[in-house]
């Protein structure tokens, strides 16, 4: 019989077993959910106020079978500092964590631990200072053990003789120096801090005058945070049907596409009102479809756990009918797999009321929702239609459903693997999603732009979207040429491979680029450097391309300036990548995802004022990328002063040096003549 006792967080060690109450908490440490589901709010770590779903670790199938890490196994982690908001469980059972980590070990820890002792960055201007001072320090010993010398010959007392040779010390290194240099930084972070720019390492504002590089995350940064939706486009019998703006007609109230849309997200209700990812909300919203979630007496009343019941609205069903639950379609969801960065995808399993069988949904990237689906389903055009959306800027998510074996039942499905799931499905169709570019955009990057700062846009976007957004904001200017560079991994017994396309005709292929033909890349890059063109490259590619064709990656991104569906990690290398080539790299995000590459560059800017703000050194409260140029301003102010300071006190120093010591090489008898000298003119 096991024993429940209550014990302070400081006691906790990694392998013990928590409880997670039912009203939330804020996690101590780092845990790996075993029993229930969690609902948290990670925004200490990542910046994103979204509430996140973790489930328990699965039981059964290959994911069971393989060891506990922590990245492949984040979506069952609950991290430190973050809150608990709610959680879902099994009547007599109550919601476990196993303690996997604690204290600087843990992903708050290292936060800390990475602001309380940040990586040391090379700055020139403090290298070559320390050079000039140990320079400054030999020259002050040689005037020390001369000035010794010629003391002792002119049989000076000894108390002067130690007092004069360490004054010739403190003159010629001047202990002022840190302080002076210090001034500039100062008042720039006072300016700074009147336009609404915070810093928590001013050191790093000199580093923002020798920015030449800034990177920027796309939604949130350059684009609004709201998406709209601008229409679906269904499809039916393997092609498109025309495109619709309306998902609320009663034609498509009871439809595959509808009840995808209102049961496929991680929603919930917090406090009676819906909350999760923008997207999912405004996907939801736009069903018209109301969300009902289970109290805590109902799923104590219940041996198996209460599901989440999502309907359409009662106007949709004949009045007489309104009070039947049969006729009003209820859906529970039984099962929901959160979204995964890494898959690109997310899936559920539900039960409409009165049917015997389950269905599985499934949402996520157009090209990785196709891959999972049968081919008959996915319409001819799918390829062409995707790219037509894609080129104008929308961003767009494809929708699966299939119909699963009557013989599962309710707890057979919660030990599944997703992957069994997630296969067969039939494609139902494309939602259309509208993401606006800030008002603030096409400015800052055209100020930029005439400063000879190059700019990068860095996002987990759609490739086609991102290039569309970066034309519209003038990051690539409308004579100037794309290339996708498509990499492919080795395969069976072909080697990896690259193949660079313009975007204009995506038939049209410059070079399909082996491990043998290196060379003739670097040639065909050569001879492009007379026309104006730009590289954008995928996460996929990015990867590819770093491990079989190293040698290729810092000339691809020489001329990158479009980098789309890249994971949080592969912001954080292409950062690195950019400061090997010796760019001082500025980094611009809103927080979510960001923050590894927020912490790396040289100068990182927020624009999320939540907790995520202390993993990047400048944080702005004016949420757009106006922040940007005020902050270079700064720092080459700041940049500036710090030098002048440094040449003036250096300067000082060595005058006040060789005064000093002409006056101690003169004999007594002419110091005492040009003292009485003085004395007799003042009088």
């Amino acid at each position: 019989m096991s024993v429940i006792s209550i014990a302070m967080s400081t006691e906790l060690v990694p392998g013990d077993v928590i409880l997670i109450p039912a009203n939330g908490m804020i996690m101590p440490c780092d845990a790996v959910l075993t029993h229930g589901t969690c609902i948290v709010n990670e925004s200490m770590l990542t910046g994103e106020s979204v509430p996140v779903t973790k489930t328990s670790l699965p039981s059964s199938g290959e994911e069971a079978a393989s060891s506990y890490d922590m990245e492949e196994h984040k979506r069952h982690t609950l991290f430190c500092g973050t809150q608990v908001i709610q959680t879902r469980f099994y009547a007599g059972e109550l919601v476990k964590a196993v303690v996997v980590r604690t204290g600087f070990s843990t992903e708050k820890g290292q936060l800390v631990r990475s602001i309380l002792y940040p990586k040391p960055t090379d700055f020139k201007l403090y290298h070559d200072a320390y050079l000039f001072l140990l320079c400054l320090v030999g020259v002050a010993g040689i005037g020390f053990i001369y000035t010794i010398i010629l003391s002792i010959m002119n049989k000076v007392p000894a108390k002067t003789i130690i007092i004069e040779s360490l004054d010739i010390v403190t003159i010629t290194v001047p202990p002022a120096l840190p302080a002076a240099m210090t001034a500039g930084i100062v008042y720039a972070q006072r300016r700074l801090k009147r336009v609404g720019i915070f810093c928590i390492s001013p050191q790093r504002i000199n580093m923002c005058g020798q920015l030449n590089l800034v990177c920027f995350d796309k939604t949130g940064t350059l684009t609004e945070d709201g998406l709209d939706l601008w229409g679906i486009q269904r499809a039916e019998d393997g092609r498109f049907s025309t495109p619709e703006s309306e998902v609320a007609e009663e034609s498509l109230v009871n439809s595959t596409f509808v009840a995808c849309m209102a049961t496929c997200h991680s929603l919930t209700k917090i406090e009676g009102e819906l909350s999760g990812d923008p997207l999912d909300l405004k996907m939801f919203n736009a069903t018209g479809w109301i969300l009902e979630e289970p109290t805590e007496e109902e799923t104590a009343l219940h041996n198996p756990i209460m599901p989440t019941v999502v309907r359409p609205p009662k106007h949709t069903v004949p009045e007489a009918n309104q009070n039947n639950p049969l006729t009003q379609k209820m859906i529970g969801i039984v099962r929901q797999f959160p979204f995964s960065s890494a898959l690109q995808r997310m899936s559920v399993v539900v039960r409409r009321l009165g049917e015997k069988h389950m269905d599985a949904y499934l949402k996520g990237a157009p090209e990785v929702v196709a891959s999972l689906c049968k081919q008959h389903t996915v319409p001819q055009s799918f390829t062409e239609t995707l790219e037509t959306y894609t080129r104008q800027g929308f961003r767009v998510i494809a929708l699966a459903h299939r119909q699963l074996e009557s013989k599962l039942s309710w707890h057979k499905v919660q030990s599944l693997s997703r992957d069994l799931i997630e296969t067969n499905m039939d494609f139902l169709g494309l939602i259309i999603m509208q993401n606006k570019i800030k008002e603030e955009t096409a400015g800052v990057l055209q100020e930029l732009r005439q400063a000879n700062i190059r700019t990068l846009m860095v996002t987990g976007d759609n490739m086609l979207t991102a290039i569309s957004v970066a034309r519209d904001c003038g990051m690539v200017r409308s004579h100037e040429k794309v290339i996708i560079a498509d990499a492919v991994p080795p395969k069976d017994l072909h080697p990896a491979s690259i193949t660079w396309r313009y975007t204009e005709n995506p038939a049209q292929t410059i070079k399909d680029s082996q491990e043998e033909e290196e060379e003739k890349v670097c040639d065909r890059q050569v001879a492009l450097q007379e026309q104006s063109y730009h590289f954008a490259v995928s996460g996929r590619s990015f990867a590819v391309i770093t491990e079989h064709f190293p040698q290729l990656i810092q000339k691809l991104v020489l001329r990158a300036t479009v980098c789309a569906r890249m994971a949080p990690d592969q912001k954080t290398q292409l950062v690195e990548v950019l400061q090997s080539i010796d760019y001082t790299v500025g980094m611009c995000g809103d927080g979510a995802n960001d923050c590894g590459a927020l912490k790396r560059a040289h100068s990182g800017i927020s624009l999320s004022e939540l907790e995520a703000s202390v993993a990047s050194p400048f944080t702005s409260s004016t949420p757009n990328i106006s922040c940007v140029p005020n902050l270079i301003r700064e720092g080459r102010a700041a940049l500036i002063t710090s030098f002048c300071v440094f040449k003036f006190m250096a300067l000082y120093s060595i005058i006040q040096y060789l005064s000093v010591t002409l006056l101690y090489s003169v004999s007594t008898l002419y110091l005492k003549c040009i003292y009485l000298f003085l004395i007799l003119t003042l009088h």
